[in-house]
Order: structure tokens, then C-alpha cells, then sequence
């Protein structure tokens, strides 16, 4: 019954580290970027900021630039562009969809641990009751 409680305690830390993640989408989706080497360019300039209000947010956009192509990914609130090419691109594709399914096998997880332990309804005191065998 330890083990039980210990994979409950392990899985409740799970849940909880990848909620506080997805609470920031943003910053999320930077991690992934700059894992899978964007460069962070500084919107140095008044020309450079208002451009980055431009883009669209929350989304990596491919740009055409001097006959290369170009993904970037603006954060106005810290006023960078994340800048990235296609081998950088598709690295970055590859780190979401392995985030993405890290998540579903956590949520997956925490559906079947729920599911099973439903049956007994809820603990007694926060420990395990267990029947008394009389002679």
C-alpha cells in the first residue's frame, strides 16, 4: 500500500509541474524555441518594436528575407523576435510534439489513477482503512 500512496505522491507532483507550465503558453513555446536554436534578436529600435506589434502573436510565421526563408516568433512584452531557420524549425516541431505527448501520457496517468482508486471512495483521515478479521 506504500507503493500506491508513493505513485499517487509521485504522479500529484507530475500534474502539478506541467499545470504550472502550461499557465504560461508563452513562455513555453519560448523554452521550445530557443531549445531548438532560435536566436533571440532585441527590438532595438522604435521601427523594430512597431514591427513586432505587426506579427501575429502567439504563432511562428515564415518570412521571406534576402532569398532565405525566415520563421520568427515575436514577444512584444520583452520586445525580442525569436529568429529561427528551417533546420531550427523543424527541431522545434519535433521538441513540441515530444512535449505534447509528455503531457497526454502525464493526463493519461492521472485518468487511470482516478479511475482505479474511485472504487474505494474516500480515505478515512487521509490514511487507508482496513477491515478488522474477527475469529
Amino acid at each position: 500500500m506504500k507503493n500506491a500512496t508513493n505513485v499517487l505522491r509521485v504522479l500529484g507532483v507530475a500534474v502539478f509541474v506541467l499545470l504550472a507550465a502550461s499557465c504560461s503558453t508563452t513562455k513555453q513555446t519560448e523554452n521550445l524555441l530557443s531549445a531548438a536554436g532560435f536566436k533571440v534578436v532585441p527590438a532595438t529600435t522604435p521601427q523594430q518594436q512597431a514591427h513586432l506589434k505587426t506579427l501575429p502573436p502567439d504563432k511562428v510565421t515564415m518570412v521571406p528575407r534576402d532569398g532565405s526563408v525566415y520563421y520568427v516568433y515575436p514577444d512584444p512584452a520583452q520586445q525580442v523576435l525569436y529568429v529561427g531557420q528551417e533546420a531550427q524549425y523543424q527541431e522545434y516541431q519535433r521538441l513540441r510534439l515530444q512535449n505534447q505527448l509528455a503531457e497526454e501520457k502525464v493526463e493519461a496517468a492521472q485518468m487511470n489513477s482516478e479511475a482505479s482508486w474511485g472504487a474505494w471512495g474516500p480515505w478515512v483521515g487521509g490514511g487507508v482503512v482496513v477491515p478488522v478479521m474477527r475469529r
